[in-house]
């Protein structure tokens, strides 16, 4: 499913809810010489239903390729399931001296505190969205259910539920 710029909320209710329970989103930007360069970022959430915030903490290569070229792509996914969604879009840096920052980095401070020193929000207004998910689901349709997913990635990461 690719859900393209245009349409309205096109952070719907399901993406919200992988990036609400998603630890780590990876923003994916290029350099000048086009050599990528991708990013994990654990400060992350939605503003609205086109927009995602990212802090920037520590991101002096993810925030100088922004400067250069404001093309981005981010993708989030629930680990256990192993499904999420990819996300392009234009990214812009708000910076703590700008009168809008406060505002912008409210949800992100919201749900993380202030405990780390932002140096930046990145915003990126969304322009396409598409579902991810491991080969499992359509190589082995008959077999593979998020249970199935869910309890091999158990035994794979060594973890229990609580």
């Amino acid at each position: 499913m690719v859900i393209s710029h245009g349409y309205k909320n096109m952070l719907s209710q399901e993406v919200k809810k992988y990036i609400d329970k998603s630890v780590l989103c990876w923003l994916a930007t290029v350099n000048k010489r086009n050599e990528p360069n991708v990013s994990p970022k654990e400060m992350f959430t939605y503003s609205d239903d086109e927009t995602i915030i990212i802090a920037h903490i520590a991101s002096p290569n993810s925030v100088k390729n922004i400067l250069g070229n404001p093309n981005v792509c981010i993708s989030f996914i629930d680990v256990f399931i192993q499904k999420g969604f990819k996300v392009n879009g234009k990214a812009r840096l708000i910076y703590k001296d700008d009168v809008e920052f406060i505002s912008k980095a409210k949800p992100i401070i919201d749900i993380f505190t202030d405990m780390f020193p932002i140096k930046a929000i990145i915003e990126i207004q969304v322009i396409k969205v598409e579902k991810i998910q491991a080969p499992s689901y359509f190589l082995f349709p008959e077999s593979t259910t998020e249970q199935s997913q869910i309890e091999s990635a158990y035994k794979t990461y060594k973890v229990k539920p609580l």
